[in-house]
């Protein structure tokens, strides 16, 4: 059957793609590419297959299809180290590979008018820099350093109307996640395990969670949606046991939101979500450079990233029976604190604001493409002292803009 090949083809693409998405700290700024061209705003108003990364609900409402995207990815990351003692000051570039591609896919089916099976595949990262050199060396040059991170979710989903106005919806979330470090050999003397703080290859991680979700179309104009997906428990990375706190743990954390959507006139639809995503209750991200304890304890350095509350507003236009354009625009809180840009010389998701367009194609009655473009504003977090003067004392500057763009081919049932 055609949709099992596809789903086959595309989770195996998903397992070997970096994924790069620091957008909302590690989170993608939006998932499905309709979605993605309305800045991510999809909890009240489902339209593709890849609904139930964003609320489960969505699933019954957009009927027999599937959805089969790829996103081109290019972030711009560095840092500028300075005042650091014996380490290398200097401007450090962030990703000697600066583009992505970053596959999804979605496929849905109608079990009877009230109720749907579908499976939605999508992908987190951001936490990816490959640095030609680091600072944290008391030689010059530094070695090759970087960290890797990768995460696909793989969630069957079943959505039910309750009735005509409201809907609810489950997703079994299956993850699988990668990662990698290098060139942190500095670290391993604040280690409790310093065979496994650096360079040990990849490995690997496994858990499963679930997202609930809620439709209810309070009047002919007005749908409201909301969702949640607790704290994911995924197996730990022994192989970086030394590096992340709790022994190498590295839950997905808790998230949760409201959407609502609006259709202003028969052409014209607005959505707006509010989404909450829980850095803060994951130590190995949200441990601060002062937690005390030795790397890969539980009380260990983490990235000290503090929870993200995130705004995204999104419209549609209807043009025509064949064309719909989007666009959208999203602002989230910053996830790392200036006190805490050392270690993020690693992982510098600090954007927080997104403009995106897009447009769908109706090639025919079955048949439609869409485009999603997004752009993140630069965005710069200085850190005077980011490095404790217990350890050599410095300063360290992030900064990263970000480009995506995206298109997806969509088959109606």
């Amino acid at each position: 059957m055609k949709a099992k090949i596809i789903v086959s083809m595309l989770i195996a693409g998903g397992l070997i793609s970096p994924m790069a998405h620091a957008t909302n700290g590690y989170f993608s700024h939006g998932y499905g590419m309709k979605a993605k061209g309305m800045a991510g705003a999809g909890i009240a108003l489902p339209q593709d297959s890849l609904a139930a990364a964003n609320n489960p609900a969505g699933m019954v409402m957009v009927g027999d299809r599937a959805d089969l995207g790829l996103d081109w990815f290019e972030p711009t990351r560095g840092a500028d180290v300075a005042n650091a003692g014996f380490l290398q000051n200097g401007s450090y570039q962030g990703n000697e590979k600066s583009e992505f591609f970053i596959p999804e896919f979605g496929y849905n089916k109608m079990m009877n008018p009230n109720s749907s099976l579908g499976v939605s595949v999508y992908g987190n990262g951001g936490m990816n820099t490959d640095y030609a050199t680091s600072p944290f060396s008391a030689s010059a040059p530094g070695p090759k350093a970087g960290i890797n991170l990768q995460q696909l979710f793989i969630a069957p989903t079943w959505a039910m109307k309750i009735n005509s106005q409201h809907s609810v919806g489950v997703a079994l979330n299956l993850v699988y996640q990668t990662f990698s470090a290098n060139g942190l050999g500095l670290f391993q003397g604040s280690s409790s395990n310093s065979a496994a703080v650096t360079d040990n290859g990849k490995d690997t991680s496994k858990g499963f969670g679930y997202r609930l979700g809620w439709t209810g179309e309070l009047t002919s104009t007005l749908t409201m949606g909301a969702t949640v997906q607790p704290k994911t428990h995924m197996s730990k990375f022994g192989k970086y046991a030394g590096l992340f706190a709790e022994q190498g743990g590295f839950d997905i954390p808790a998230n949760y939101g409201l959407g609502i959507a609006v259709k202003a006139t028969p052409q014209t639809t607005i959505a707006a979500d509010y989404e909450v995503i829980k850095y803060g209750s994951v130590p190995s991200i949200a441990n601060t450079v002062s937690a005390g304890g030795a790397l890969g304890t539980n009380n260990g350095m983490g990235f000290g990233w503090e929870d993200v509350k995130v705004i995204k507003l999104g419209v549609s236009q209807v043009m025509s029976d064949k064309l719909t354009l989007r666009a959208g625009y999203s602002h989230n809180t910053q996830p790392i604190p200036a006190s805490q840009t050392m270690f993020n010389f690693l992982a510098t998701g600090v954007v927080q604001d997104h403009v995106t367009l897009g447009a769908t194609w109706n090639v025919s009655k079955q048949n439609e493409v869409t485009v999603a473009y997004m752009h993140a504003f630069e965005k710069k977090v200085n850190g005077p002292g980011a490095i404790p003067s217990s350890f050599v004392g410095g300063d360290v500057n992030l900064h990263m803009y970000q480009n995506s763009l995206g298109v997806a081919y969509s088959w109606k049932m």
